[in-house]
């Protein structure tokens, strides 16, 4: 049985490849596009059975593409909006040209999205074939910072503190929310200098890098952090865009614990990650 068609509108390349990956992976054929005029474009060409449509595009905005397909006048296919800052009027003015429904960037992960897609077009090929959902394999509360640094520290809870270096906002967020909610403390930085600094200061239960950083990359924080005798004994897990084996292999000559591709991965998964690895430090 053949996947029903997604078409994925969105410019922020974390968010795409990751709801990219978690529906192609439940049976759906995925195409995308990063601004709004090529969006619009492979609406008219390909009619998609849904469009999961960011609000805020290059070229063309959200509201832009769903007020030209009104006034084509031609049955539209269904639009799950994605938008960055869940305003009532935005989404009340995205449900008024057609919308049928939407997300907020800072609230979900990508098995929401798959709960709204399924709403709107039915069970996955995957669901339907298997009984059940799966997830993607691994193979494919505050501290003000100071002024000097360029890190924070969210939580208050009885639970390990989690040090996530990564310098893109979204991913970011998502898994600081995800790690709250687990009941976790978490600090962050932005940066390889800071996130090294911490590491230190800090002592966290572990750490959470990414490898392509501005300044200090995460290949180099990772070589610090274990010639540290403060620091060596910190499991370290690599997230990355990376996925070339012998980056793979680099990391883990380095001390790291696991090598996570974010593509591969949804926040949920990378939480128990971090959780059987933490298991694993106290046995």
């Amino acid at each position: 049985m053949a996947g029903r068609k997604i078409l994925i509108i969105e410019d922020e390349p974390v968010h795409l490849n990751v709801m990219k990956a978690k529906l192609e992976y439940e049976g759906y054929e995925v195409i995308v596009a990063t601004d709004g005029e090529t969006g619009y474009q492979k609406i008219m060409e390909e009619k998609p059975d849904l469009v999961l449509l960011d609000i805020i595009l290059p070229k063309l905005d959200g509201f832009g593409i769903m007020e030209r397909l009104r006034t084509k006048g031609k049955p539209a296919p269904t639009i799950i909006v994605v938008s960055n800052s869940g305003q009532p009027v935005e989404i009340d003015k995205a449900l008024k040209l057609g919308a049928k429904d939407y997300l907020v960037k800072a609230e979900f992960n990508p098995a929401d999205v798959l709960d709204k897609v399924e709403k709107a077009l039915g069970p996955s090929v995957a669901e339907k074939k298997n009984g059940t959902r799966k997830s993607v394999p691994a193979e494919k509360l505050t501290v003000a910072p100071s002024a000097d640094r360029n890190y924070s520290i969210t939580g208050s809870g009885n639970k390990e503190n989690i040090l996530i270096v990564e310098d893109d906002k979204f991913l970011r967020d998502l898994i600081v929310q995800k790690l709250g909610r687990e009941g976790f403390r978490t600090s962050e930085a932005m940066d390889g200098e800071e996130g090294l600094k911490a590491a230190k200061e800090m002592r966290p239960d572990l750490i959470l890098l990414d490898l392509i950083l501005p300044g200090m990359d995460g290949f180099e924080v990772l070589k610090r952090i274990k010639e540290d005798k403060v620091t060596a004994q910190i499991p370290v897990i690599v997230l990355s865009n990376l996925g070339q084996k012998e980056d793979m292999d680099r990391t883990v000559a380095l001390g790291a614990e696991d090598f996570m591709v974010k593509a591969h991965f949804t926040p949920g998964e990378i939480i128990t990650k971090i959780k059987v690895v933490l298991k694993k430090k106290y046995f």
